[in-house]
C-alpha cells in the first residue's frame, strides 16, 4: 500500500433522507416524501421499540406495537399534526408513539403479522439482544429512547463512513482507522495504525485526523436531517451528548 491511500474520502455515496422533505409535503403527500417517511421508519425504529420495551412491554407485545405504529403512520395522515416549524424528528416519533400507545393500540386487534408489516420488518432477536447490552437500566423510558436515538444516530454516520471508504476502494484502511474514533490523543498508537495500513506514521496520523474530521461532519449531517430547516443543530448535538452521557 502507498501513502496516497491516506487521502480523504469523496462525500456524497449514500442518499439522503431529510425530515424536512416529509414535513414540507405535510398535506399534499407526494411520492419522493412517502420514500423518505419509509426510509426514516427504517432507520429509526429501534429506539421506539427500545422505548416501548422499557414501558413495560413484552418483547412480543414491543414488536407487534412498534410494527403497528408505523403502518399507520405511513398510511394516515399522522404528519399533518407535525409542527413545520419546531418538529424534531426525535420528538415528533416519541409523542406520537406515547399518544398511540395510550389511545389506539389494542392488544386484540387482527393481523399484526406478516405482510402488512412489510414496509419496515423488525428483527426482534437483534434489537432483544442490543436491548439487554444497554447499560442503562436504571434509566426512564424517555431517557433510553434518547440514549439509543443518539447511538442509532452514531451508526448510521458509521454506516456512512464505511461506505464511502468503500466506494473509494478502502474498505480495509476503514476497518483500521474506525478504531481511532473512540481512542482519545492520548491513548492513540498511530505506529501501529501506520503498521497495519503500511504506510509512514506521518501518514497514518494524517489519516486518523481526516477521518475524525469527516466523522464529526457526517454525524452533525445526520442530525441535521432530523431537523427541521433552521433549527439548532448545535442544541440537538448537546442534548444528545448528555443522553449518551447517561447510564
Amino acid at each position: 500500500m502507498t501513502e496516497t491511500t491516506t487521502s480523504p474520502v469523496q462525500p456524497g455515496t449514500f442518499p439522503r433522507t431529510h425530515w424536512s422533505v416529509v414535513l414540507a409535503a405535510t398535506g399534499t403527500p407526494s411520492p419522493e416524501s412517502a420514500a423518505a417517511l419509509e426510509a426514516i421508519c427504517r432507520a429509526y425504529w429501534y429506539p421506539l421499540y427500545a422505548y416501548v420495551r422499557r414501558c413495560g412491554q413484552s418483547p412480543h407485545d414491543a414488536q407487534d406495537l412498534t410494527q403497528e405504529f408505523f403502518l399507520l403512520l405511513l398510511k394516515k395522515r399522522w404528519l399533518d399534526e407535525a409542527d413545520r416549524e419546531k418538529g424534531r424528528l426525535r420528538t415528533f416519533l416519541v409523542t406520537a408513539v406515547k399518544h398511540f400507545m395510550a389511545k389506539e393500540w389494542r392488544r386484540g386487534s387482527a393481523q399484526r403479522r406478516g405482510g402488512a408489516y412489510a414496509h419496515v420488518p423488525i428483527d426482534t432477536d437483534f434489537a432483544e439482544s442490543r436491548y439487554a447490552a444497554d447499560p442503562g437500566a436504571d434509566l426512564a423510558a424517555d431517557e433510553v429512547f434518547d440514549r439509543q436515538w443518539a447511538l442509532t444516530l452514531l451508526d448510521l454516520t458509521m454506516e456512512r463512513l464505511q461506505g464511502e471508504f468503500t466506494a473509494a476502494g478502502r474498505a480495509g484502511d476503514f476497518g483500521v482507522l474506525k478504531e481511532s474514533l473512540t481512542a482519545s490523543h492520548g491513548t492513540l498508537a498511530c505506529q501501529s495504525v501506520a503498521v497495519r495500513l503500511g504506510v509512514s506514521e506521518g501518514a497514518a496520523r494524517v489519516a486518523v485526523h481526516r477521518l475524525r474530521k469527516r466523522f464529526r461532519e457526517v454525524y452533525r449531517d445526520e442530525i441535521v436531517q432530523t431537523l427541521p430547516v433552521g433549527a439548532d443543530v448545535d442544541a440537538e448535538m448537546r442534548h444528545l451528548a448528555s443522553a449518551l452521557a447517561r447510564s
